[in-house]
């Protein structure tokens, strides 16, 4: 038993089931304020657009008693049985801005890994600075770095300090 404990321990504790937990909580938290974002601002502004609430469009689906008032709630009540399908297109809407606020998120993500792989390769490809060529004083040709005659003409070089 103390075997299993320790190996739990150990895998507990690794990098990636740490980061993964962290994940797990930051998506929580994002997916409270996207929801949030889309039931209290997407949803009210949506509905004084088309000037309609989803969440009041069924069908009863059967014989409505008399004198039962026309509300998804009272129809239930009374045993009739309801086809909501404004929470379904509400359900379709929730679905389609939630996938796009997470692939507005991932797609900024992927942008600035791709900026930073770019400054990175451009720091690696980035020559060190390059040494002046040594030109002779007399011909101003390109002579080496350790040469005492100019082969380029006949002159004697000075020594470089």
């Amino acid at each position: 038993m103390k075997k299993f404990f320790s190996d739990f321990k150990a895998f507990a504790l690794k990098g990636n089931v740490v980061d993964m937990a962290v994940g797990v909580i930051i998506g929580g938290a994002f997916g409270a304020i996207v929801t949030s974002l889309i039931n209290d601002i997407i949803m009210p502004l949506l509905g004084l657009i088309i000037k309609a609430d989803f969440s009041t469009w069924f069908i009863p689906m059967g014989e409505v008693p008399e004198g039962t008032a026309m509300t998804a709630d009272a129809l239930a009540e009374a045993g009739v049985s309801v086809f909501h399908y404004g929470k379904f297109i509400s359900a379709i809407i929730y679905f389609i801005l939630i996938a796009l606020a997470i692939f507005i998120v991932v797609r900024a993500l992927r942008k600035a890994e791709e900026k930073a792989k770019e400054l990175k390769k451009k720091e690696e490809e980035a020559p060190a600075e390059e040494k002046k060529p040594r030109l002779c004083p007399y011909c101003k040709q390109e002579i080496a770095d350790d040469a005492t005659r100019c082969p380029h003409c006949p002159s004697e070089l000075p020594a470089e300090e």
